[in-house]
């Protein structure tokens, strides 16, 4: 075998080894809640075989070599010779992260012998011995290594076939289009028809592509079955976790975008959520909590929402922490939203002390701000002694978007569509041009507004007449002041560069037919920002306003 040949043959094996070992560890998981299920035994037993196997033939020994180990302990549990428990089956949940650590080294090129003391823990739990059989801190639990899958994407034949015979259709259409061009004498009308059908075909080739890029998030919900094991395993607690809608699909680009963030959703409602099996007894709950890790079609996004049956918020303890740390004016009653929104802040946690599982207050932080890069957003609902609620609101897909065009000055930008509800005009007796914010009297209701002009630091002076963008922020609306409106269309995402990605506001660019540059504006980051430039200057006096009031930031 050539040098090509055996990286095809890796690079198949990679794959295959990442969905052997989460195959592995969730039929471990549901094991251990029946330990006397043979046949789930023997599934578990097969896939260590499969894995000494595929390492064999690719000629890792070292990988071969710990399967065969594991291998040699589910033997000895289908013998019944030993106990299918908490223990081993942590030594074998340890000895799968080591496999895929094991794998990713050595595909990489380094070599990996079998790790002496795993190998030997694993001789003697399959001879009986009890020895070194302790759970693992919260540490390794938490930290575990969980090799990143590669960027490859299973396809059926005949989703490819038909994007196949798009491609030959658009071919044949783009002919037509250039030799009716290139003799000048057709018609006009034979012109736009022969462009309609081709970007007919080409709509839907681009439909078919997104289907292609659309996989079912249960694989990623599986996932979480381990860590919730392992979680309340450390933690001494009892947690089952719940799966529904396992088959709704997410853009693959997204899948692995919003896996950390649900690790932190899920960990929080373990550690922090559900109480332990005394306390719960006490409280006339069952001794099992319970976690749901739900998944639905809400409009033109997908909903995921991870729901515990735990002590929820503390009230109390939030408002102590967050007037400790400044965050609330001594006297604030915030409501029940504002409430909930104030454990995203970075660093804020509850906890009294720091432990191996929680108390960082990076967490929380971490879901707002990756979710807020998907151009989604969180929502939190609590009542206390019956659970939380934490849904995240995701697009169905990054690469491609329904967007609405506005201009400022000499620039353009694009809202996501999705996030706007109308466009109204400023009334001539309402403008003030000099305020970066103001109140728009919308059908009796007050709708506050920013201008976009001055939060980006556009230069010039506003035109005599400005609309105004009206805008979903949570479950309330506001508004952004624009120049001009340039309407509706479809844009394709294209990423920032690594000088721009930090910029507050701005999620990516597009390019218009007409060649024209626009950046993609990130509402809800732009409306957070705003609300904090007000919170700060509301509570300044009005001198100190005027004198330390800062620019917006310019326009890169």
């Amino acid at each position: 075998m050539d040098e090509q040949d055996r990286q095809l043959l890796l690079q198949t094996f990679a794959a295959e080894v990442e969905e052997n070992l989460a195959a592995f560890e969730q039929g471990l998981v549901a094991l251990e809640a029946r330990p006397d299920d043979a046949e789930r035994l023997n599934a578990v037993f097969r896939v260590a075989h499969t894995l000494k196997g595929a390492a064999a033939t690719v000629g890792l020994r070292g990988l071969a070599e710990v399967a065969h180990a594991l291998e040699e302990l589910l033997e000895r549990m289908r013998e019944k010779a030993v106990p299918v428990d908490v223990p081993r089956v942590t030594l074998l949940l340890q000895a799968a992260d080591l496999l895929r650590e094991t794998a990713a080294r050595a595909l990489a090129g380094e070599a990996q012998p079998p790790p002496a003391p795993l190998m030997a823990r694993l001789a003697a739990a399959a001879q009986g011995a009890q020895a070194e059989l302790a759970t693992p801190s919260g540490a390794e639990i938490v930290g575990g290594a969980r090799a990143r899958a590669g960027r490859t994407l299973r396809v059926d034949v005949e989703r490819l076939d038909r994007m196949l015979d798009l491609s030959g259709e658009i071919a044949i259409a783009r002919g037509r289009l250039t030799e009716l061009l290139e003799r000048g004498s057709a018609s006009r009308e034979a012109a736009l028809e022969a462009h309609r059908e081709a970007d007919r075909l080409y709509l839907d080739l681009q439909e078919l592509i997104m289907k292609v890029r659309m996989v079912p998030v249960g694989p990623l919900f599986l996932q979480q079955l381990r860590t919730v094991r392992d979680l309340a395993v450390a933690a001494g607690k009892k947690v089952r976790l719940v799966i529904e809608g396992d088959d709704v699909e997410l853009d693959t680009s997204m899948m692995e975008r919003v896996r950390d963030p649900l690790i932190h959703l899920v960990r929080n409602a373990v550690a922090h959520g559900i109480e332990a099996p005394e306390q719960r007894r006490a409280k006339g709950k069952e001794p099992t909590g319970r976690v749901l890790l739900q998944a639905f079609h809400e409009g033109s996004s997908i909903a995921i929402r991870v729901r515990d049956d735990g002590r929820g918020l503390d009230r109390a303890r939030i408002l102590e922490v967050a007037r400790a740390r400044g965050l609330l004016p001594a006297g604030a009653s915030p409501g029940d939203e504002e409430l909930a929104q104030l454990i995203f802040h970075p660093g804020f946690t509850t906890a009294g002390q720091v432990t191996e599982l929680s108390g960082r207050g990076v967490g929380m932080d971490v879901v707002r701000k990756n979710v807020e890069a998907l151009r989604g957003t969180v929502a939190v609902e609590s009542a206390e002694g019956e659970g939380t609620a934490v849904t995240l609101r995701l697009p169905l897909t990054l690469a491609i978007i329904q967007g609405f065009g506005v201009a400022v000055g000499d620039e353009a930008f694009v809202l996501p569509l999705d996030s706007v509800i109308e466009c109204v005009e400023i009334p001539q007796d309402e403008r003030r041009p000099d305020a970066h914010s103001g109140i728009l009297n919308l059908r009796g209701g007050a709708l506050p507004f920013v201008r976009l002009r001055e939060f980006l630091g556009v230069p010039g002076a506003p035109p005599s007449r400005e609309s105004v963008v009206v805008v979903r922020h949570g479950d309330a609306l506001a508004g952004l002041a624009v120049d001009s409106l340039l309407g509706e269309s479809q844009v394709v995402v294209k990423p920032l560069g690594h000088l721009f990605r930090e910029v507050p506001g701005v999620s990516g660019c597009t390019i218009f037919g007409s060649g024209r540059i626009a950046l993609i504006l990130d509402v809800p980051v732009i409306l957070a920002a705003a609300v904090e430039r007000g919170s700060a200057a509301a509570s300044s006096t009005p001198s100190e306003a005027g004198a330390h009031e800062a620019p917006p930031p310019p326009l890169p």
